[in-house]
């Protein structure tokens, strides 16, 4: 069974001060899925971290997202820098715990078009699935003809990974249960984002990837199921079960 995790920036960051992890969280994150591993309940997983108080922050700053993009060197150095040095607070809590997790960085990988059309070598990734690997990506800058770089978005990669790799289940790890109704309530399902337009406002903190929104939209264009939840749902996702909202 090929699962894509994608644990959100505010899951693994403190997303409110600048470049700063939450180090208990992560913990918290790391052991589920070394303990899922290691009993069995994932075969192949893919893990996409966010960029939380690390890549939002510099790239705020530099006017940089998923549409307006820089040819400022110092953009790219900061911005990417800020990103592989998260992915490597996340890679050394998962070594620490036996998983094989290995490093791809979207920057050095993926390229979009004049579009906007995203390019990754996908092949990679199932290469190293296939040789026991657990691949960890994470939100990042990717060149983009005619405007530099721009911002490639973990909610982004999540959905190119799905398709690609055909993923048989995909989660969304979020500081919140699930999507959230005017009343806090969990949404339970969602079929059509005209459903729930009114209710999903834009994340707290800074965040150039659109928030809970663009995630809601991005999941219903995939053709499998996907979950929303919070941390406590974690453990209960990769056990099989479906915690928050199911976005179909």
């Amino acid at each position: 069974m090929t699962v894509v995790l994608k644990l959100g920036g505010s899951v693994v960051t403190e997303k409110d001060r600048a470049e700063t992890i939450d180090g208990a969280a992560l913990d918290h994150t790391a052991d589920a899925i070394a303990d899922a591993i290691s009993v069995g309940d994932v075969d192949d997983l893919v893990v996409v971290h966010g960029g939380g108080s690390f890549g939002h922050h510099h790239a705020s700053e530099f006017g940089v997202s998923t549409t307006d993009g820089s040819h400022d060197v110092d953009a790219v150095h900061a911005i990417h820098g800020a990103m592989t040095t998260l992915n490597q607070f996340v890679l050394r809590r998962l070594l620490d715990r036996d998983v094989p997790a290995v490093p791809i960085q979207p920057f050095s990988a993926g390229h979009r078009s004049e579009r906007g059309e995203l390019t990754f070598p996908f092949g990679q990734i199932e290469t190293l699935l296939s040789e026991g690997f657990v691949p960890v990506l994470h939100g990042d800058l990717v060149a983009h003809a005619g405007e530099g770089v721009t911002v490639v978005s973990g909610d982004e990669l999540v959905v190119e990974l799905a398709a690609s790799l055909g993923a048989d289940r995909v989660g969304l790890c979020s500081a919140v249960p699930g999507v959230l109704d005017d009343a806090d309530a969990v949404i339970d399902r969602i079929d059509e984002y005209d459903d729930v337009a009114d209710v999903l406002g834009e994340s707290e903190a800074t965040d150039v990837s659109g928030g809970m929104a663009a995630k809601v939209r991005a999941l219903l264009d995939l053709d499998s199921n996907a979950t929303i939840f919070g941390r406590d749902g974690l453990s209960a996702f990769l056990e099989g079960d479906d915690p928050g909202t199911t976005i179909d």
